[in-house]
């Protein structure tokens, strides 16, 4: 018996049972996460106005024409923004830490019509007008990975986990990134720790590893993979493989948001990290990718081809994403990102408190704000679909949920924290950004004295609780 249906009945009636529906219909605008840009939307850049498909879509192409320069990056918005713009960002770029590598991909996805309210724009060319300064406790390497690190370019902090970098440099250089004090070029403001590929390095590497039987998963980051030649992702990738304590490896990666071209083109490259998977597989050792994407915006048709490609090859891939201020910091932008990714095949893992990082203040949010934010965006997919929500606690305390502090002040903007596993009997204090603060904080802030006086009070009720 066919399906009945009436306007004016609630029920739907398939054979003899009744479905009675308890949801009104669904409004189509939540729903949109699932309209990916597609189309030749590039052209609208006078330089890439002649530019086809096929050579858009080009790897080779897309790096070869990274703009690593920031006058050839204000020459090519010529005639898209004010020249008051062009001279903010030129300021910007001189007090920036990290140097400028913007994908022609990337370029075109921003909204030049409005730059400065663009959510990619911001992450990518600081102007000067936005700029605040640091907060007074902050430190260049935040995370104190080199502290934690045995050899140059290995931090080994928690009990089976350790990071692997083999190389500093990125397709694209983001303005937060938390490893600023490394990653790209010596900029006005940062001299770089040098971590340039180096056999010798990665084979002190590789021997501490090996000499380590607890280390069981290792994340390969840099720096980015995307950047490593196909033969050195499999040296890699073979090289912990052949380990029999390394169960789990990692390869991190911005690439798939800024330039998903090299999935679709690269095949040599592809293909290497293919065939390092499926070894794993065989070996029944698990090897996935890690990507990051930060904004619905950043997730095209063509993202959607790179991910199937590699979903089709077996590739898992996980995402983990900053959480920043006027990009993603709203409940509908966050959830939007989640389902966006869940769309492309893409499994939302982290949601990182911005780390106190040089020059990107304006960019943090307040451990209050993932909160917030993280009430919402659970329940509006499934669990596992749901990102956590983390503060990854300056000092080397490693990623912590952030509901789980032993402590803290909204008004001084001071959490505390303690990893248990990682650094037992230590304290971990994140700070939020003064500009979220109270007049009043602010100015306590502005005096030494006082900085102490609200870091030993906190420090203080959070060794309360643990009585």
């Amino acid at each position: 018996m066919s399906a009945v249906t009436s306007p004016a009945s609630p029920l739907k009636v398939i054979g003899n049972e009744p479905i009675v529906h308890k949801k009104p219909p669904v409004d189509p605008a939540t729903l949109e996460y699932r309209n990916l840009r597609s189309g030749e939307f590039w052209r609208k850049i006078p330089a890439y106005a002649e530019v086809g498909e096929a050579q858009f879509l080009d790897h080779a192409w897309q790096a070869k024409h990274s703009i690593t320069r920031v006058d050839k990056l204000l020459a090519a918005l010529q005639g898209l923004v004010t020249p008051e713009f062009v001279k903010d960002a030129e300021e910007g770029f001189k007090r920036a830490p990290m140097s400028v590598r913007v994908s022609p991909y990337m370029l075109s996805l921003i909204d030049w019509s409005d730059p400065y309210r663009d959510p990619l724009r911001i992450q990518f060319v600081p102007v000067a007008s936005r700029l605040l300064a640091d907060h007074p406790k902050l430190d260049l390497d935040s995370l104190h990975e080199q502290a934690d690190a045995p050899v140059p370019g290995l931090t080994h902090r928690y009990p089976d986990k350790a990071l692997f970098l083999p190389l500093d440099t990125c397709p694209v250089y983001c303005r937060f990134c938390t490893r600023s004090y490394a990653v790209g070029v010596d900029t006005e403001e940062v001299e770089k720790v040098q971590l340039k590929v180096s056999d010798e390095r990665w084979k002190r590497a590789y021997e501490y590893i090996a000499s380590r039987p607890e280390l069981e998963d290792i994340v390969i980051s840099g720096g980015d993979v995307y950047q490593l030649r196909a033969t050195q992702i499999e040296e890699i990738g073979n090289a912990l493989l052949d380990m029999p304590n390394v169960r789990r490896m990692r390869f991190a990666t911005k690439g798939p948001a800024v330039m998903p071209q090299k999935i679709l083109t690269d095949d040599a490259w592809t293909d290497a990290l293919t065939r390092v998977v499926e070894r794993g597989r065989k070996l029944h050792k698990e090897v996935v990718l890690h990507t990051h994407f930060n904004h619905p915006n950043e997730i095209t048709e063509i993202t959607q081809r790179a991910m199937s490609k590699l979903m089709e090859r077996g590739l898992f891939v996980r995402n983990q994403s900053v959480l920043q201020r006027d990009v993603n910091d709203s409940p509908e932008t966050m959830t939007r990102l989640v389902k966006r990714l869940g769309h492309v095949n893409v499994h939302p893992y982290y949601v990182y408190v911005h780390d106190l990082v040089r020059g990107v203040e304006d960019l943090r949010t307040s451990v209050d704000t993932a909160l917030h934010i993280e009430k919402h965006v659970r329940g509006s997919t499934a669990g596992f679909n749901t990102p956590t929500f983390v503060v990854d606690a300056p000092g080397g305390g490693g990623k912590r949920d952030a509901h789980s502090y032993e402590y803290y002040d909204r008004e001084t903007g001071i959490s505390v924290y303690t990893a248990p596993s990682v650094k037992p009997g230590q304290h971990f204090m994140y700070f939020d950004p003064l500009h979220q603060l109270s007049t009043a904080a602010q100015r306590r802030w502005a005096d030494p004295a006082e900085q102490e006086v609200m870091m030993q009070m906190a420090l203080g009720k959070a060794r309360e609780r643990a009585r």
